[in-house]
């Protein structure tokens, strides 16, 4: 019993940080149907900024934090405007943003590649090291600490979407571009900010990131699979499917890796994102799309 504790804890507290990870993913396709690839790339972007915030200053990860943030949120108006707007009515918009994104991803990478090297970082504050005891469990500080942070910023949004004057047209705009533009809300401006406020999740997740898992430039490409997964999963362009998803993913693969094999536990999300797009490709809150 006190294993199974155990390895509940890990995954809950790794939930909530992948459940951030997911989060600006799925805010990006709900609002303007971007199939963002280069996300991951942009998280690890902004677990540099932490990174070196914390080895040249000594400033802490969670203080880094919003400064990350800010950073990448800027980065995400200068490609939204370079790269995305000017196709955003096209047809075909989400079909060239995969192609557009993947692109993105592979400069990206090259970037901080040659900035960086291929090296595996990671933050070491003192908490990403210690651990609260109650009995036989443990709970490590910088997993909870990433876990309580990550649900604190998507309450944070979630209140944002609800009851702010921006959040009311960034959920009309999800629901129904054309008819959200004939309400008057300016289509143009709340893509802009809701791409910002997308790449600043990543930015902020990054952050938690630099002290929970390593990370390199390559790295990329072993999260896409696992965030496409929980976006899938939990509906594309739903918030609240994303966070239940990563919590009910992330718990799966704790187990799957404890009792069958670490190398297994990667492969639960594969086989969820499989499995998922056989039976119910629109996930589970998404909705299922019209027959034409």
């Amino acid at each position: 019993m006190a294993q199974i504790i155990q390895v509940a804890i890990l995954g809950l507290a790794l939930g909530g940080v992948i459940a951030l990870m997911g989060s600006g993913l799925s805010l990006v396709f709900g609002v303007m149907r971007i199939v963002n690839l280069a996300h991951p790339s942009l998280i690890i972007a902004g677990a540099y900024v932490a990174y070196w915030g914390f080895k040249l200053w000594g400033i802490d990860p969670l203080i880094m934090l919003p400064v990350a943030t800010v950073i990448m949120a800027a980065i995400g108006v200068l490609l939204y405007k370079l790269m995305f707007e000017r196709e955003a009515k096209s047809a075909r918009y989400s079909e060239m943003t995969v192609l557009v994104t993947f692109a993105l991803a592979m400069m990206v990478e090259g970037l901080l590649g040659s900035l960086f090297t291929n090296t595996q970082r990671v933050t070491s504050p003192s908490y990403a090291t210690e651990a609260f005891f109650i009995g036989d469990v443990f709970v490590p500080k910088g997993q909870l600490y990433a876990g309580m942070a990550s649900l604190l910023i998507i309450g944070t949004l979630a209140l944002f979407l609800k009851y702010s004057r921006i959040g009311y047209a960034i959920r009309a705009t999800t629901q129904n571009r054309d008819a959200a533009e004939l309400l008057g809300v300016n289509v143009s401006l709340i893509s802009v900010i809701a791409f910002a406020i997308g790449i600043g999740l990543a930015g902020a997740a990054g952050s938690l990131v630099s002290f929970v898992f390593s990370f390199f430039p390559a790295r990329q490409w072993e999260w896409i699979a696992m965030l496409m997964s929980v976006v899938v999963l939990g509906g594309m362009g739903s918030i609240l499917g994303t966070v239940i998803a990563a919590f009910s993913l992330s718990l799966i693969a704790a187990f799957v890796g404890t009792w069958i094999g670490a190398t297994w536990s990667s492969m639960t999300f594969f086989l969820a994102l499989f499995i998922i797009l056989l039976i119910r490709p629109q996930g589970l809150f998404g909705e299922k799309p019209e027959m034409a």
